[in-house]
């Protein structure tokens, strides 16, 4: 996992090959006004952007994630948004198989930290990461980026 500031993306260009074109992405769009849903980018690229009320920590638990074939990068455009964390490792109760068609694995378990992303922060989340977003209260607009691995 990795968790930083927008200002401070190009420092990852070289962990995958396509955290360059995400970020320059992220970059080029006039956040403020940015289109709400899903959107195809190109080259094992895709985005979600939403503008959603936060969740109890307890409901994002329920649905603690990871996944096996995509990296996510959650950006946060405005609010302030909590997610818990864990090792994949150290999840041994899964919440159903994996779901191949949306590249999911859920686990009944508890986050072993939580943190918090405010405007212009991001955190990535790799397919041993399994995390829990959107704990907060308010609206929380944020944009993930699903990046092919």
């Amino acid at each position: 996992m990795i968790i930083d500031t927008i200002k401070n993306a190009s420092k990852y260009f070289s962990v995958h090959p396509l955290f360059e074109k995400a970020f320059d992405y992220i970059n080029q769009l006039d956040l403020a006004n940015v289109e709400l849903g899903k959107f195809d980018i190109g080259e094992g690229l895709k985005s979600i952007i939403t503008n959603n009320p936060g969740k109890t920590k307890e409901a994002s638990l329920s649905k603690f994630e990871c996944h096996n074939k995509f990296s996510d990068i959650q950006f946060c455009i405005h609010g302030k948004e909590t997610i818990g964390w864990k090792p994949r490792e150290k999840c041994i109760k899964e919440n159903g198989g994996y779901n191949e068609e949306k590249d999911i694995q859920l686990f009944f378990e508890d986050a072993d930290t939580f943190f918090e992303l405010t405007d212009g922060q991001f955190a990535i989340f790799f397919p041993e990461d399994v995390h829990a977003p959107m704990i907060g209260e308010g609206e929380i607009k944020k944009l993930v980026i699903k990046v092919k691995i």
